[in-house]
């Protein structure tokens, strides 16, 4: 069964990816962001994210077709996935579009990495278009701090008359983001949630208010949430009744859940307990041998 739910320039699509974007007219869509599972085994409150490889791209496959026919001939595409999966998808997707940029997200990482080969720390995100002469790109909204120029000051004598560094730059294509954690106020109950940070930078550079974004699946709705902030309207696809809540709730969308059904309860990712509760636990057992 297909459920919507929406308010004024906003709607999330209860339905399978695939099928929900087989409905969406035809380059109708500014922005598309893609975040699907990586099929690397994560468990999406159920639904475990694992099969045949062949079976997972032939999947990726559909999707993407259906992303290129609705994108606008004027829009922008973005696609995450893992660096396992990556290198299938850029062989795909450059037949079909023209990429401009290869990004890495890299973040730090608390917990233990590999031993016997060195752990992946980023995942890679594809920035394309369909024409290379027009697109948006607000170069000018993404500015961040050139550190030359803002910090050290430097002059740059190939310049004549010689001029001081710019002070701000329009962001490279390694992006420093860190994850989303627990005691933050974005955390929500999925396993593979994006930072807002990330997708302002996506919204901002590659769309203008009034536009339409798409994220076909909605998940965390990072994406819906941050594109209603930042004034673009957004339309969320997602399969799974508990990040449909979730999505509700970001958008302020009405619904017949109750507000106890959408009220946010923070559940840890890991069952790993925090330095705190490890030290408690520590306390706590010593305090029991003594008694012993």
């Amino acid at each position: 069964m297909v459920r919507e739910f929406s308010i004024a320039g906003h709607k999330i699509i209860h339905q399978d990816a695939v099928e929900a974007l087989k409905a969406i007219e035809t380059a109708s869509i500014d922005l598309i962001f893609a975040d699907p599972p990586y099929n690397i085994g994560k468990d999406f409150d159920g639904i475990h994210d694992k099969v045949d490889e062949s079976e997972y791209l032939g999947w990726c496959w559909k999707w993407i077709s259906e992303c290129e026919r609705i994108l606008k001939p004027n829009g922008t595409f973005y696609l995450m996935n893992s660096t396992q999966n990556m290198p299938h998808l850029d062989i795909y997707c450059r037949d079909r579009f023209e990429i401009l940029s290869r990004i890495v997200w890299a973040y730090d990482s608390s917990g233990m990495q590999a031993k016997k080969f060195y752990g992946s720390l980023y995942e890679p995100i594809l920035h394309m278009v369909k024409n290379l002469k027009s697109y948006t790109f607000n170069a000018d909204d993404i500015r961040i701090e050139a550190k030359t120029g803002a910090k050290r000051g430097l002059i740059d004598y190939r310049k004549n008359p010689p001029q001081p560094y710019n002070t701000t730059k329009v962001p490279g294509n390694v992006w420093d983001f860190a994850r989303v954690r627990f005691k933050m106020d974005e955390y929500e109950n999925h396993p593979s949630q994006k930072p807002e940070a990330l997708l302002e930078r996506v919204i901002l550079a590659s769309s203008n208010p009034g536009d339409l974004v798409l994220d076909p699946f909605g998940g965390s709705f990072s994406t819906g949430a941050v594109a209603k902030r930042l004034g673009r309207r957004s339309l969320s696809i997602e399969c799974n009744e508990a990040y449909i809540k979730i999505g509700l709730r970001r958008l302020g969308i009405p619904s017949n859940y109750t507000k106890d059904d959408l009220e946010k309860k923070k559940i840890r990712k890991t069952k790993n307990l925090s330095k705190a509760n490890r030290d408690k636990d520590s306390v706590e057992q010593a305090i029991f041998q003594l008694e012993l």
